[in-house]
Parts: C-alpha cells; sequence; structure tokens
C-alpha cells in the first residue's frame, strides 16, 4: 500500500499545482467527512485558543484546516518530485533584508520553524537558499518504506545534515558551535518528561524548552520562519534575529516563543496543526480536555 501511495504522488506531480490543490481540496472534504476523532481534536483546540469564536466560526475553520492540510499533504508530490526549477519557482521568500543577511553570515543559528501545513516546504526552500547545509531533527515514520521517501524528499537538495531524536543532543551541540544552521520545530506535545508548562493561546501548554537552551548551549542566534500556502505554492516569512534571546530564564524564553507562534497563527489560523493533541498533557490534577469536551456553542 505504501509503494502504491508513493507511485501515484510521483504521477501526481506532472499535474499543474492547481490540478494537484483540486484534489487535495476534495480529499480534505472527504476527510473532513470521515474522521470524526481528529475532526474534534481540531474543533476543540480551536475552540481553546479562539474563545471569542461562534461554534459556526470553529466549524468553518474546522473545514477549512482539513482542506489545506490535505492540499499541503498532496504538495509533497511535486516539492519531493518535480524538477528543482519547478519547485523553486512555487516558492517565494517574504521578509526583511536584515534577516536574510543574519541567515548569510556565519555565526550559529537556529531557524525556529513552527508545524504549518507548509513546514516541508519551508524546510525544503530553506536549504534552496540557505549558503551552507541545513541540520534538522527527524523523527522516524512508523513505516519503513513511508520514512524512506519521506527521508529521501526532505533530503533531495543534497544540502541537508539530518540528525535523529534518539541519538541525543549532543552531536546538535557541536554542529551549532560550529555555525550550522539548525532548523527547529519544537512547539508539539512531547508529554511531561521532556515539557514545562507556559501559556499558548492562554491555555496552560507543556511545551519543549528546547529553543532557550539549544540557542544557550549552541550560543546560536535565533530567526523565525513561518510558511504559508498560497494560491500559487507556499511562501516564507523570515524575520530578523531575536533580541535578548536567550535570557538565563528558560520559562520566560520558553513562553515568548508561545507568544510569537501566536502571533503568526492570528494571521492564518487554518494553516497551523491543529490536528495534533496540543493539549494532551494536562499539568496535575487537571482533567483531559479532549474528554468528553463540548464542541458547539
Amino acid at each position: 500500500m505504501s509503494a502504491l501511495f508513493i507511485g501515484f504522488m510521483r504521477l501526481l506531480s506532472h499535474l499543474p499545482l492547481r490540478a494537484i490543490r483540486v484534489l487535495g481540496h476534495t480529499l480534505g472534504i472527504v476527510l473532513w467527512g470521515l474522521v470524526g476523532g481528529r475532526r474534534r481534536i481540531v474543533q476543540i483546540n480551536l475552540a481553546l485558543c479562539f474563545p471569542e469564536k461562534s461554534g459556526a466560526e470553529i466549524q468553518h475553520l474546522t473545514r477549512q484546516h482539513f482542506v489545506q492540510f490535505a492540499q499541503s499533504l498532496l504538495d509533497r508530490a511535486w516539492l519531493w518530485h518535480a524538477p528543482l526549477e519547478i519547485v523553486a519557482s512555487r516558492l517565494k521568500w517574504v521578509g526583511s533584508q536584515m534577516a536574510f543577511d543574519q541567515l548569510a553570515n556565519e555565526s550559529p543559528k537556529i531557524i525556529f520553524a513552527p508545524h504549518f501545513v507548509g513546514l516541508d516546504a519551508g524546510g525544503l526552500a530553506l536549504t534552496l537558499r540557505a549558503s551552507k547545509p541545513v541540520a534538522f531533527i527527524f523523527v522516524p515514520q512508523h513505516n519503513k518504506v513511508m520514512d524512506a521517501w519521506v527521508n529521501e524528499g526532505r533530503q533531495r537538495t543534497g544540502h541537508v545534515k539530518p540528525y535523529f531524536r534518539h541519538e541525543g543532543v549532543k552531536q546538535i551541540m557541536s554542529g551549532l558551535r560550529h555555525g550550522e544552521i539548525l532548523h527547529l520545530s519544537p512547539d508539539m506535545d512531547f508529554g511531561p518528561e521532556e515539557s514545562i508548562f507556559v501559556p499558548f493561546m492562554g491555555v496552560p501548554a507543556a511545551t519543549l524548552p528546547s529553543l532557550s537552551r539549544f540557542a544557550r548551549l549552541g550560543r546560536a542566534q535565533v530567526l523565525t520562519l513561518i510558511t504559508r500556502m498560497t494560491p500559487q505554492g507556499y511562501e516564507m516569512s523570515l524575520t530578523p534575529a531575536w533580541d535578548a534571546f536567550p535570557t538565563k530564564d528558560v520559562a520566560a524564553d520558553t513562553a515568548r516563543m508561545n507568544a510569537e507562534l501566536a502571533r503568526a497563527i492570528s494571521h492564518s489560523p487554518s494553516q497551523y496543526y491543529w490536528v495534533h493533541k496540543r493539549f494532551k498533557t494536562r499539568p496535575v490534577g487537571e482533567a483531559s480536555v479532549y474528554k468528553n469536551a463540548a464542541i458547539s456553542r
């Protein structure tokens, strides 16, 4: 089944972008209708993060998210299999010249790249633009065939230095101190052992403090990369290095990271990765937000 899916994606890469997006739209509507469990997770996440929105607005955002999620899935066909000149023509960079100058300098830097649906597009675009290989921390897929396909796609430019979570952070720190660019996406819930609780969109959220710690140990600047889906492909927005970061207060730094992310989400709320159980881990004594929660108002 995995091999058939990969073969389908290779064939899909030959279609015009508009055709792929139409297929993605159809797939998104089908998934929205069929996967009730994930639909409910999206609705709960959105209701928690946007308490000012009505039930109808939450339903609309949920449907929109499923469409864009599915479109981004099928976009991996051309991202990973179309000629690189076609890929590059669909990736547009925006941001200040200061940010691009900082990206090009030799100092250690971390690219904070949150989980928007265009995450893979932004990562590939970064490898095409950066003057040196970009380091990524990969999490293996459960299926070996899919894992090989994903890793090959993400490394297709040859401008990638892969690390794996199970190998620890010693190599990552060594690379940073030698001037590497590290692409980092620490905005998921990895459980209580690795996380601290800080606010995210007004809700206490178990959050990895790795951005602050890596920046301090690697003596690295932090720039933000937000990738948004557009009708023409994707738009990558790069911000200049954060001022006064990191500090000695890891919790304050991590809260700042979530605040930066919240501002980015406000510009395209349906494109954040809401299908993830972002609030699965709760503070001691607090009930699960995903069990018996009301999702309509």
